[in-house]
């Protein structure tokens, strides 16, 4: 081994070690956003390394076949490296493609999309679509979550660390909406001043976990929930008056109780404490009800967009049946209603269900209904009880459908599936086996929901081979 670690021959994994600085070719990204290269014949995946660059980077992790590196120095840049515009990039476990230009982004996006199709559902040709991007790709989220720490004697509030619950101090964030930031500024001067515990993850102590926020872009109204570790916030009364005199916009308060030991942000349990059960934002001439603990995009601008898509990719006549699973608030079957005959939802959730049916009811639309259920239940009994869809519309969690789900879908017969994922990779399996079950991939449009992050939503269009 030479002292730049570069190599033709094929290496022992025993030979590179932890702490070890090495030159690196960056042939290609992984879908985490990690250049890939390589020492002899093993794999590195390096943090904020591009495609294209020769870099020095540190070894941090050795597995069995492949190890991590953090970026230690730059010697030939890519053309496509910016500088990030966050001063806390790097240590925050947010936006960690801040160092690639916007464009670049999406091209990557659309990469890992084809990827993922070609190597997970060994799906070969598939007409994949250039990533929509956003015009302006700051201040896109109407949603975040603040944790609290104790830091150098003082309550802190900020963002994760990379692959830890270290708390990060960030001051303004270039992706959250600005009164996001004030509200939890706002909160955690408050806490301070008023010596109030903040919860300590080892051991289970102290009282304000989180802060989060939620704002309607469009009605202009913003929530705040105090996560606590027990029943009621000391002096919450002038929490109240110091949030509504700052921030005016502030029309709904909570406190959320969560006394679990968990990495679950919310518990079950909100107690509003002020203003209004829900705040109203949009997405395109609908109007949704948003509490504490709904499912909402947190991107409206690129949601329109997807859900557009959604609904092209449905090309409904109006005689339709539309069956729209893992519905949540019923956002995407209130969208289908306009031009379906009729939406059938099903959820899991009963909160999002309830919240499914108030929107339906806010914006008139009458010919929806929302089922409480597990989709790998529920969907069997009813194809055994002889229902049928025109459209099926899969917008599942991030761990995707499952096998029995799918096979369910199948067996209804739809003429076209629209499948809306978060997800490449478990998109890309379930697409595989939707394929080996009669419905052939015809395009698919990944739309970029988080720009600065490698995160991508892709909307799929399926067709029903064996009815052609």
């Amino acid at each position: 081994m030479d002292e730049r670690g570069i190599m033709d021959e094929k290496i022992n994994a025993n030979e590179i070690k932890k702490g070890a600085r090495y030159i690196l070719d960056i042939v290609g990204m992984n879908h985490e956003g990690q250049g890939v290269g390589r020492i002899g014949g093993f794999v590195v995946f390096a943090d904020g390394a591009l495609e294209g660059e020769k870099v020095e980077a540190d070894i941090v992790k050795v597995s069995g076949n492949y190890a991590v590196a953090k970026l230690a120095g730059i010697i030939e840049p890519s053309r496509d490296r910016i500088s990030p515009f966050c001063k806390v990039y790097g240590r925050c476990g947010g936006c960690s493609l801040q160092h690639m230009k916007y464009r670049a982004q999406l091209k990557f996006k659309e990469n890992v999309a084809r990827d993922a199709l070609k190597r997970i559902g060994g799906l070969e040709s598939v007409a994949v679509h250039p990533a929509i991007g956003m015009r302006e790709p700051f201040k896109y989220r109407n949603k975040a979550q603040y944790p609290l720490t104790w830091a150098n004697g003082k309550v802190a509030a900020g963002f994760y660390a990379k692959r830890s619950h270290e708390v990060v101090e960030c001051g303004e964030c270039g992706i959250q909406d600005e009164m996001s930031g004030r509200i939890a500024s706002l909160v955690k001067d408050f806490v301070e001043r008023k010596h109030i515990g903040v919860y300590d993850e080892k051991t289970g102590k102290g009282l304000v976990r989180h802060i989060v926020t939620r704002i309607g872009f469009r009605s202009g109204e913003a929530m705040a929930v105090i996560v606590i570790n027990g029943k009621d916030l000391p002096c919450k009364e002038e929490l109240v008056r110091v949030l509504t005199k700052e921030i005016p916009e502030v029309k709904s308060i909570f406190l959320n109780i969560n006394t679990r030991n968990t990495n679950v942000i919310l518990g079950d349990k909100s107690v509003k404490i002020y203003g209004s059960e829900t705040i109203a934002d949009y997405i395109g001439k609908y109007e949704f009800r948003i509490s504490p603990a709904s499912f909402f995009q947190v991107n409206p601008v690129q949601t329109e967009i997807l859900y557009e898509k959604a609904l092209e990719y449905a090309s409904l006549s109006g005689n339709e049946t539309v069956l729209d699973l893992y519905c949540g608030a019923g956002t995407i079957a209130i969208f289908m209603a306009g031009k379906a005959k009729k939406v059938i939802g099903i959820e899991e959730v009963g909160e999002a269900v309830r919240d499914a049916a108030a929107n339906a009811k806010l914006n008139g639309v009458g010919n929806v209904e929302f089922a409480a259920g597990k989709v790998e239940d529920m969907l069997p009994e009813m194809v055994r009880a002889g229902v049928r869809a025109d459209v099926a519309v899969l917008d599942p969690p991030r761990r995707g459908c499952g096998e029995a789900v799918l096979e369910a879908v199948a067996a209804m017969g739809p003429d076209r599936i629209v499948y809306v994922s978060c997800n490449p990779a478990t998109m890309a399996r379930d697409a595989g086996l939707l394929a080996a079950l009669g419905y052939g991939v015809a395009e698919v449009q990944p739309v970029d929901m988080f720009p600065w992050t490698p995160h991508v939503e892709c909307c799929v269009l399926m067709t029903n081979v064996k009815n052609k």
